[in-house]
């Protein structure tokens, strides 16, 4: 099946009213398509989840499988699966894993253990103060009010940005990506995370450039200014 890489810039009614926005966006697509500080097949992958999350599915899909066309592994597409369970709930992480069944039709579903986890007293308040510093006062209500809350509130965090086959830093970016997308202030809390991990401002950036596509010029604003809060 052949995929366009950029429909938006074929089309003649846009390049006849707008020749400078498609000159504009066909920047964009050179910093996201292109690897830099984060590999274009990453950047891709990150536009291919906004873009579930919003629900352009046709645009989710070109954008996986450019991503696959440009050496991302099946288990890197996969990793996406946990990280959207956790940003955007189960909607998202079932959609994601449809278009990357479509995308990688030779994947075989793990016959992996269902077994539950036990989590230590403390080690959930523990986890949070490490990550941010101090405790958020959403995390501090959910120790006060369900602890067990707190307990599932560790436990998918820790399966997003721990020992996924996209790494530490890449799957901060990823959060960074999709909540610019949403014009979400919680995006500067993964930037951090992105920072303590091992990622430059650059790369931070190049997160933020990856919501353009799904959320136009606003989304640079939104991520810019959570860039400096």
């Amino acid at each position: 099946m052949t995929i366009p890489s950029n429909p938006l810039l074929a089309l003649g009614l846009l390049r006849r009213d707008a020749p400078k926005t498609v000159a504009g966006f066909r920047r964009w697509r050179a910093i996201i398509d292109t690897d830099g500080v984060i590999p274009g097949r990453i950047k891709r992958l990150f536009v291919a989840c906004a873009a579930t999350v919003k629900g352009y599915e046709e645009m989710a899909l070109r954008e996986l499988m450019a991503a696959r066309d440009a050496g991302l592994s099946e288990q890197e597409a996969g990793a996406a699966v946990a990280i959207l369970s956790s940003v955007r709930g189960e909607g998202a992480a079932l959609r994601f894993h449809g278009l990357f069944r479509r995308a990688y039709p030779d994947a075989v579903d793990p016959d992996a253990a269902d077994e539950d986890l036990v989590v230590d007293p403390g080690a959930s308040e523990a986890n949070f103060l490490q990550y941010f510093g101090t405790m958020p006062p959403s995390l501090g209500k959910l120790l006060e009010l369900k602890p067990l809350g707190a307990d599932a509130y560790y436990l998918m965090r820790e399966g997003t940005l721990s020992g996924t086959a996209l790494g530490p830093v890449h799957a901060e970016l990823l959060l960074v990506t999709i909540l610019v997308a949403d014009y979400s202030s919680w995006a500067s809390v993964h930037m951090n995370g992105a920072r303590k991990a091992g990622a430059s401002e650059e790369a931070v950036a190049e997160a933020v450039i990856c919501a353009v596509p799904t959320a136009g010029l606003s989304a640079w604003v939104i991520g810019a200014t959570a860039m400096d809060a």
